[in-house]
């Protein structure tokens, strides 16, 4: 699994080819922490999403589910750059995000509840448009909504 830890250093785990925080969170509470996140996220609360989904993605040592976080965190990072106007941080975070959703759909990731071959659909056609955007403004790049199975 890649876990390191000693008394003066957090502890770490590899992901990516890189060491990243970990932060053991209970699985309630990485739910928790997700449900809050996507509540921000559907108020359009972007930055605020981000910062919420945070403790799920480092409190979890499970691969696919990390991809699954990191992958949302950086959808609202997406929207934040859209919001602020940004086409090049938007492209590069949605890129991020699409990367991150196919490694946890690859890797068998708990879905959440969430419908994530739709997500990665939406995502890749808020690329396509914003490719074809040109000197076009962000903000007529549609949102993507992120919904659960009802």
């Amino acid at each position: 699994m890649g876990l390191s830890a000693d008394r003066d250093t957090p502890a770490t785990i590899m992901q990516g080819g890189r060491r990243k925080a970990y932060r053991p969170l209970p699985p309630a509470a990485r739910r928790a922490a997700l449900d809050e996140g996507l509540a921000a996220y559907d108020r359009g609360e972007w930055f605020e999403a981000h910062e919420l989904l945070e403790p799920a993605w480092m409190g979890t040592a499970d691969i696919p589910e990390r991809e699954l976080y990191q992958a949302l965190i950086k959808l609202a990072a997406a929207h934040v750059h859209r919001q602020r106007g940004n086409a090049l941080g938007m492209a590069r975070n949605l890129t991020g995000a699409r990367s991150r959703l196919a490694a946890a759909i690859v890797g068998g990731a708990d879905d959440q509840g969430l419908t994530l071959g739709a997500l990665l659909a939406a995502i890749d056609d808020r690329m396509a448009l914003l490719a074809a955007l040109g000197e076009g403004s962000v903000s007529s790049v549609p949102v993507i909504p992120v919904s659960r199975r009802g």
